[in-house]
C-alpha cells in the first residue's frame, strides 16, 4: 500500500523571531544542518518506496521560498496547494485529503500528515510503527503517533492513553499545553504521551469525519478547491470561499470529537522546534555550555545561545540568555522567557515595524533580491537571477535605476534595445522606460542594482508582460 506525506508548512514566523518573518517562517530556516527544516522533513521521505511524491501545503506567501527549497533538494513532482488565508490545521488537511481523494489517491492508499518543522532523531522506529497502522483492518481509523516523553515539557499537548500490550491504543483524552507542573505530574503517572501532530488516515474517512462534526467546513473547503486556479506549479485555493472557513485545529475539530481516534506510542528523540529554548537543547554546546553561531566573541558567558548572521557580537558576564542578532533585528531574553516569543512579535508588529514581516532578503519566482543599504533617496540591493529566470517587464515612475553585473551574463531590456551584460559591466534604466532582466544561461547572475528616486515602494511597479501570470497594470 502507497502512503501520501501531506507537509503542512503554514506559519506566522512568530516563534523564532527575528531569524524568523511572517514572509519566512521558522519551517524554511536552517537551524541544524545544511538544509531547512522543511527540505529535512522531506528529505526524511525519499528512502521509502511505498510513499509518494509530497502534497505541501503553505501560504501563498511563501510559494516561491518553497518551490526554490523543493528545487534545492531536486523534488520536482510535488503538489503544492495555497492557503489564500491561515485558518489552522484542520481546513488545510481537509483541502489535502478531498484534493487527494480526487487526483491521486488510488486503492485505499492513506495520507501521512506531517508538520515541516519537527525534529525526529529515529525516524526507522517512527516507520515501523506506521506500517502497523496501514493494515487494512484499521481503515476506518485516525491515528496519531504519541512521543514516550522523556521529561517533563510545558511546550507540548499530551494525551492520555489505555495502556495495554498491543502497539496501538485507544485515547482517553487530550490535555492542552500543561504548565510545567502539571507536566511533571502527567509524566509520572506513566499513562501519558506527547501529541506529536502527525496523523495517518484514508482521505474517504478523514472527510467523512470531517463533515460528521464541521459540516460546513466540509462544504466551504470543497468550494474553495472547486475554484482553486492553477497559478504555475501551484493550486490556488479560491479565497472567497476559504476566508468563509472557521480557523480551528484537527484535534479540536475532529480528534477529540471522535470514537476512532487511536495513537501509537513511539519511543524516539523528537522536538517541535518551536522556542529558542528547544533550538539550545538540540545544538552542539562549547566548554561554557553556549550555543554559538557566526562572529562572536564571549568573556565569562555561559549557558546561552547566540547566533550571529550580522555585525560581531561580544558578551561579558551574562548566563541564560537567548541573543540572536541579524541584519536588521536583535533579540536579547531570557533564555526560559523566550518560549513567550509570540507576545513580544505581536507587540512588534502593532507598532508596525517592518521587521515583524519581512527579511533584508525577499524571494520571487526568477530568483531572490536582498536589501544592502536604503536611505531617503537610494536604494541599494542584490539581485540573483536563477537560470532561465526573467523579471517582467515593467517600469518605475518614482525611481530610475543603475545596474552592475557582478557575476555571469545577463540579457537586458531597455526600451526597444535588448543587448547583454556581463561581470563588471552596467546599465542605467531612466524613469518610465520599459525594462526587462532576463537570464538565459544555466548559472545564476548576480547584480547590484542601485535605485534613486524618492519613493522605493513595490506598488511602484507598472508590469506590462510578466510569464509567471502576476497580476498586469
Amino acid at each position: 500500500m502507497k502512503i501520501i506525506p501531506v507537509i503542512l508548512s503554514g506559519g506566522s514566523g512568530s516563534r523564532l523571531w527575528p531569524l524568523s518573518r511572517e514572509e519566512f517562517p521558522k519551517q524554511f530556516l536552517k537551524l541544524t544542518n545544511n538544509l531547512s527544516l522543511f527540505q529535512n522533513t522531506i528529505e526524511r521521505l525519499k528512502n521509502y518506496t511505498f510513499l509518494k511524491s509530497p502534497i505541501v501545503i503553505c501560504n501563498v506567501k511563501h510559494r516561491f521560498i518553497v518551490a526554490e527549497q523543493l528545487r534545492e533538494i531536486n523534488v520536482k513532482n510535488a503538489t503544492i496547494i495555497l492557503e489564500p488565508i491561515g485558518k489552522n490545521t484542520a481546513p488545510a488537511i481537509t483541502a489535502a485529503s478531498l484534493y487527494a481523494q480526487k487526483n491521486i489517491v488510488k486503492n485505499n492508499e492513506r495520507l501521512l500528515v506531517l508538520s515541516s518543522d519537527h525534529l525526529i532523531d529515529n525516524f526507522s522506529e517512527f516507520i515501523t510503527s506506521l506500517k502497523i497502522a496501514i493494515d487494512d483492518l484499521y481503515s476506518e481509523k485516525i491515528f496519531t503517533f504519541g512521543i514516550d516523553p522523556y521529561e517533563a515539557n510545558s511546550g507540548y499537548g499530551y494525551i492520555e492513553y489505555e495502556k495495554t500490550d498491543n502497539k496501538i491504543s485507544k485515547i482517553k483524552k487530550f490535555i492542552e499545553k500543561p504548565n510545567e507542573a502539571k507536566s511533571k505530574e502527567l509524566i509520572a503517572t506513566g499513562n501519558y504521551l506527547w501529541n506529536s501532530g502527525i496523523f495517518l488516515f484514508s482521505p474517504d474517512f478523514l472527510i467523512n469525519e470531517v463533515n460528521l462534526f464541521e459540516n460546513s467546513m466540509t462544504k466551504l473547503v470543497k468550494k474553495s478547491l472547486t475554484n482553486a486556479k492553477k497559478d504555475m506549479d501551484f493550486i490556488r485555493l479560491d479565497k472567497n470561499y476559504f476566508g468563509d472557513i472557521d480557523s480551528k485545529s484537527i484535534d479540536v475539530a475532529v480528534l477529540e470529537k471522535t470514537s476512532n481516534a487511536m495513537v501509537i506510542p513511539i519511543k524516539t528523540k523528537w522536538t517541535d522546534l518551536g522556542t529558542w529554548s528547544s533550538i539550545y537543547s538540540v545544538k552542539s554546546k562549547d566548554e561554557n555550555l553556549n550555543v554559538i553561531s557566526g562572529d562572536v566573541c564571549t568573556h565569562e558567558t555561559h549557558e546561552s545561545l547566540i547566533l550571529n548572521s550580522g555585525h560581531l557580537v561580544a558578551t561579558m558576564g551574562i548566563k541564560d540568555l537567548v541573543i540572536v542578532n541579524t541584519k536588521d533585528a536583535t533579540l536579547v531574553a531570557d533564555k526560559k522567557s523566550s518560549s513567550n516569543l509570540k507576545s513580544l512579535f505581536s507587540i512588534i508588529a502593532q507598532k508596525g515595524f517592518k521587521e515583524a514581516k519581512s527579511h533584508t532578503k525577499v524571494y520571487r519566482p526568477w530568483g531572490t533580491y536582498e536589501t544592502l543599504s536604503i536611505t531617503e533617496n537610494f536604494h541599494i540591493k542584490k539581485i540573483i537571477i536563477f537560470p532561465g529566470g526573467q523579471l517582467s517587464l515593467q517600469s518605475h515612475k518614482k525611481r530610475a535605476e543603475h545596474w552592475v553585473i557582478i557575476k555571469g551574463k545577463a540579457t537586458v531590456t531597455c526600451g526597444h534595445k535588448e543587448f547583454e551584460l556581463g561581470p563588471d559591466e552596467s546599465t542605467y534604466i531612466p524613469k518610465d522606460v520599459k525594462h526587462r532582466l532576463e537570464n538565459k544561461t544555466k548559472k545564476n547572475v548576480e547584480i547590484v542594482e542601485v535605485q534613486s528616486g524618492d519613493y522605493f515602494g513595490e506598488d511602484d511597479i507598472q508590469r506590462f508582460d510578466d510569464k509567471y501570470g502576476r497580476s498586469l497594470n
